[in-house]
């Protein structure tokens, strides 16, 4: 069965409207991130990926750095726990692979751990701040 959304890979300068949308309902409405966190002016630098329902609304996006990170994962409310975040993080996962990265970072919030943990991902030090939000640093290596 065919899932009832889809995940491309897209560009800042052209889905910039739909990608900022979803991050400013998630991070600067739902948890309170200050604007000018959320806008970090590395955006056109990055690799995006969108997820839109299968009437064309965005639902989920995220990126990927050109250090290898990945971040700004995020889903709206009514479609989490449907499988988008994961298909948003495969899709990333895949990008980082093809660039030749031999691992993948990111930085969790502390609830999230199980989620990335299930795609391999493995929890590395102390739980640190990062807007205003408990979060840990996670690392997954890439090698077959």
């Amino acid at each position: 069965m065919r899932p009832p959304f889809t995940v491309e890979e897209v560009r800042w300068a052209d889905a910039a409207q739909a990608l900022g949308a979803i991050r400013r309902t998630v991070f600067v409405v739902e948890q309170n991130v200050p604007e000018e966190l959320e806008w970090d002016g590395i955006d056109p630098d990055c690799a995006h990926v969108l997820a839109r329902a299968a009437d064309g609304t965005p639902i989920g996006t995220g990126r990927l750095l050109p250090d290898g990170h990945i971040g700004r994962m995020a889903v709206v409310e009514p479609w989490r726990r449907r499988g988008v975040g994961s298909a948003l993080l495969v899709r990333l996962v895949e990008m980082a692979r093809r660039r030749g990265f031999e691992s993948v970072a990111l930085n969790a919030q502390t609830y999230a751990i199980p989620f990335y943990r299930r795609h391999g991902f493995v929890a590395e030090g102390e739980e640190f701040i990062e807007a205003g939000i408990p979060h840990f640093a996670m690392v997954r290596l890439l090698r077959e």
